[in-house]
């Protein structure tokens, strides 16, 4: 019986977006809890880059699979797995190891596709809805009527926090980076919209129009941190995901720009966060894939919330998945960029 073999981008070392590799390789059966997919879709992530550059701190020592989203369709089962079959369709996360035309994953980690919706949309909603959630809900503790300010607006994650933040019927400003983006955040119900640029302390002012500030998503870092973090009221929560600002165009990391933005990184002083009132919170979501009886605990409650599917923004053939990153990197994405077509490649 001819073996069956596998097709994957795969980095042997971490450090250029050049080092990422199309190969064969070969695909063993699915062990006893696994479930054998045929990826059909991945959802691209920020911490991919990271990853590929290096820059992730739980990027893995020597070569990996990048990836940690995908939706598609079960091939095979191990003989322990009873919630799914070959043909079921689903949606996932992976703690790396995505970015394949097939994957053998622990059926802890799989999800049941939604009725109406395709393989991208699936592949765009795990990562991205989570991480909307916990920054919120368990982290920001939203309440009702809240004013929260969600940075990044206009992408995966922030469109799903707004989504989520009005069925707390939060009075919602979304920060972007691009002004072409804000007819997407209108489209989606952001109650103002903020661009982000060297006036943003005096605009985000105008734009509470005497609101308190209680909650910040924030996932830029440097001056907008800092900024941000100065017009959150009394009892106001941070809460950091991510650091944009990092980030830059091109195969390899701008190390004199990051030494810069490190450099000059806000410093938060426990003692005034005690005077001032507030606090300041971060998380790694790649942590919750550790714990995954609290990760299905939080996707259960999010499905209470019956919220619209995500939105792709974007769709890119598997063939195309360097050109997809670079996109991503530009930062004109809207919504969720997707590799399709993964499985048949």
């Amino acid at each position: 019986m001819k073996p069956k073999v596998r097709t994957v981008y795969r980095i042997d070392r971490a450090g250029s977006m050049s080092r990422l590799k199309k190969r064969q390789e070969p695909l063993p059966a699915p062990a006893a809890n696994e479930v054998q997919l045929r990826l059909e879709a991945i959802g691209l992530n920020f911490a991919d880059i990271f990853a590929i550059w290096g820059l992730y701190s739980a990027t893995p020592q020597g070569s990996f699979i990048p990836g940690l989203e995908y939706a598609g369709i079960v091939e095979a089962t191990g003989n322990e797995v009873t919630a799914y079959q070959p043909g079921d369709a689903v949606m996932g996360v992976t703690k790396f190891g995505a970015y394949a035309s097939h994957l053998n994953i622990d059926q802890r980690y799989v999800l049941p596709l939604p009725q109406g919706w395709d393989l991208a949309t699936g592949a765009a909603y795990p990562v991205q809805t989570l991480t909307a959630y916990y920054a919120l809900l368990p982290l920001g503790d939203l309440q009702h009527g809240q004013t929260v300010l969600i940075h990044s607006a206009a992408g995966g994650v922030g469109l799903m926090a707004n989504r989520i933040a009005k069925k707390f019927d939060a009075y919602t400003i979304g920060s972007i980076g691009s002004p072409h983006k804000t007819s997407v955040l209108q489209q989606e119900g952001y109650d103002q919209v903020l661009l982000r640029d060297k006036h943003f302390a005096q605009k985000l002012k105008a734009c509470l129009q005497g609101r308190e500030l209680k909650l910040v998503l924030e996932c830029i870092g440097g001056k907008i941190l800092r900024q941000s973090f100065e017009q959150l009221a009394p009892m106001g929560r941070l809460v950091s995901y991510g650091s944009a600002q990092y980030a830059s165009r091109g195969k390899r990391p701008n190390y004199l720009k990051l030494l810069y933005h490190y450099l000059r990184r806000p410093k938060l002083d426990a003692q005034n966060l005690i005077n001032q009132n507030k606090s300041f919170m971060a998380f790694n979501l790649i942590h919750l894939y550790d714990r995954v009886e609290l990760m299905h605990r939080y996707l259960e409650e999010i499905a209470r919330l019956e919220l619209r599917p995500p939105r792709v923004g974007h769709r890119f053939d598997f063939d195309e998945l360097p050109q997809a990153l670079a996109f991503f990197q530009t930062g004109q994405s809207t919504g969720k960029v997707v590799v399709e077509a993964v499985g048949s490649n």
